[in-house]
């Protein structure tokens, strides 16, 4: 019960009722990845392709969907990574979470968020002038 209000009030977890009940109407499941996202086509869009949408596990996070299942949500692949042997390329990394808004977010040296000063300017800029 606890899930379901969290979902009827709230957008960011796991699904809307608009998705439910997509999902219960035209949805067929295609498959799962390693994160415990579901994936579903069924229906069609505007320009009459099969529509594609994912149901995340948990608060959705466009991070979480893995490179293989990317293309195959954005049309850029017919072939969803569970009906083929997918292997991610050599340059696609494991995911990492969106840090941005966290302690743990990325601020360079001389951000007003760091302790660090700003480094020195070494003299190779000449600032434009009109």
């Amino acid at each position: 019960m606890k899930k379901f209000l969290l979902q009827f009030f709230t957008w960011w977890n796991g699904q809307t009722l608009g998705t439910r009940f997509h999902t219960w109407r035209k949805g067929e499941r295609v498959g799962e990845d390693e994160f415990g996202n579901i994936y579903y086509q069924g229906g069609t869009d505007s320009e009459g392709r099969t529509r594609r949408w994912v149901i995340y596990n948990g608060l959705a996070e466009a991070s979480m969907v893995p490179p293989g299942w990317h293309g195959w949500l954005h049309q850029k692949v017919d072939t969803a990574p569970v009906e083929e042997n997918y292997m991610p390329r050599e340059w696609q990394k494991p995911h990492l979470p969106n840090l941005t808004g966290t302690p743990a977010a990325y601020r360079p040296d001389g951000s007003i968020l760091t302790k660090e000063d700003r480094p020195r300017v070494t003299g190779d800029y000449d600032a434009w002038t009109p």
